[in-house]
């Protein structure tokens, strides 16, 4: 079996010739020494260097996952605290989407076994006092990959479209991208498929990748192995955060041929590694962009305080929505105060509909910004706040009280699992 947890996370993502190697195949943060006895010999058929079991319960798990990849499959003891389901809550927001969550507790009800595993999305839950043949019958078989859980396992997909050229839709995709992953502590990808003109990269200061291209060519070539290689991480001294970006820098001579299924490919297998997906997409007649707003949960579109950004909007909010569950746009009116600009009310009363967010006219600051190749939303002001705001809008991020009881655990009456489910 020395191969057994390699080759069951093969089998689960699909992918059987490249894994990530940054990623543990087992980790447990376990509260006593009783219980760690039990999961150690409850496990003891697989090789002792693949198992990377800690002392310390649920809140030692999330201190470690902050600075470390998340494992393939992660047992985490939620003993002795007050309020487990709000620290399942916290633990979801520093693991990757895709990640095998095995809880032990301390309650005996059939309540918290299904608002743990049923309500949160954890495969399976065990009470103490835990015995090895209780780990060897319900946890064991899933570390092995021989119970598996079937459904796809993705992060959140949001588009953002500038309605008209100009509007400063990249700086708000990026500085979103960038709040995800550093105020929000997300694993957050920033992707901007435009290979010619997409300024992304430039906007956080990160180099294109010709990885990028490659996939949109040929989507039988993306894998985990890929996304660890073709996303360019944001660096904080020599340390690497959580956010990545993927984008290419193509000659405007130099045509890119996108296979039809590209995008889809490309947003299943970000999806699996990045809790948050950010797309900066053009409003172009681009069948790439098309496809990328069909994967869209949630679009976002930014337009100007002029009567041609009115009639943009309303023209892009006509696009139907195509994946299930998802909202209406929100819509963001970037760059109030604009000289010779209208004012929120008359842009309110052109749409019909009021806007969702409202961001002043910062050009100092955002070019400011731009030129050092930072986030704008790093600096205190109402920018950051404004970000934050839409951050909350748009990602449905919320913690979980201990209270709350299975069948109330929905975002606007859709089931929303914190492990192991789609948004």
């Amino acid at each position: 079996m020395s191969e057994i947890l390699t080759q069951s996370n093969a089998a689960k993502s699909g992918n059987t010739e490249a894994e990530r190697h940054d990623r543990a195949p087992l980790m447990a943060f376990i509260g006593d020494g009783e219980t760690e006895a039990a999961l150690r010999e409850g496990l003891a058929d697989l090789p002792v260097e693949r198992i990377d079991i800690r002392r310390g319960g649920i809140k030692a798990a999330i201190a470690a996952l902050r600075k470390t990849a998340t494992p393939h499959v992660l047992i985490v003891d939620v003993g002795g605290e007050k309020h487990p389901l709000t620290a399942l809550g916290h633990l979801s927001e520093v693991v990757e989407p895709d990640v095998r969550v095995l809880v032990i507790g301390d309650a005996h009800d059939v309540d918290t076994y299904r608002q743990i595993t049923r309500g949160l999305g954890a495969v399976e839950y065990l009470s103490k006092p835990v015995t090895r043949e209780r780990v060897s019958r319900h946890f064991l078989p899933i570390v092995t990959g021989e119970l598996r859980d079937d459904a796809v396992t993705t992060g959140r997909v949001l588009t953002v479209t500038g309605v008209v050229g100009g509007v400063g839709a990249t700086t708000i995709a990026a500085n979103l991208a960038w709040h995800f992953a550093m105020d929000a502590m997300r694993h957050t990808v920033l992707l901007d498929p435009d290979l010619h003109l997409g300024d992304a990269a430039l906007l956080l200061d990160v180099k294109a990748s010709p990885g990028l291209r490659a996939a949109l060519e040929a989507p039988d070539r993306i894998d985990a192995l890929f996304v660890e290689r073709a996303t360019q991480p944001i660096m904080d001294g020599d340390t690497s955060t959580r956010l990545h970006v993927l984008a290419g820098e193509e000659t405007l001579s130099n045509a890119v041929d996108t296979a039809p299924d590209a995008a889809s490919r490309l947003i299943e297998a970000l999806g699996r590694r990045y809790n948050m997906i950010v797309v900066d997409v053009p409003a172009a007649p681009v069948t790439l962009y098309r496809d990328l707003l069909k994967q869209s949960q949630q679009r976002i579109l930014v337009m100007p305080p002029t009567l041609s950004g009115i009639r943009a909007t309303l023209r892009l909010l006509a696009i139907p929505q195509t994946v299930q569950g998802a909202r209406r746009p929100v819509i963001v009116l970037n760059r109030v105060g604009l000289p010779g600009g209208l004012n929120r009310r008359q842009v309110e009363e052109g749409l019909k509909m009021p806007v969702d967010i409202a961001i002043a006219d910062l050009p100092r600051q955002m070019g400011q910004a731009a030129t050092m190749g930072m986030a704008a939303a790093a600096t205190r002001g109402i920018f950051r706040n404004a970000v934050a705001e839409l951050a909350q809008q748009v990602a449905f991020i919320r913690l979980l009280d201990s209270t709350i009881a299975p069948e109330k655990i929905t975002v606007r009456g859709a089931r929303w699992h914190l492990f192991g489910a789609k948004p």
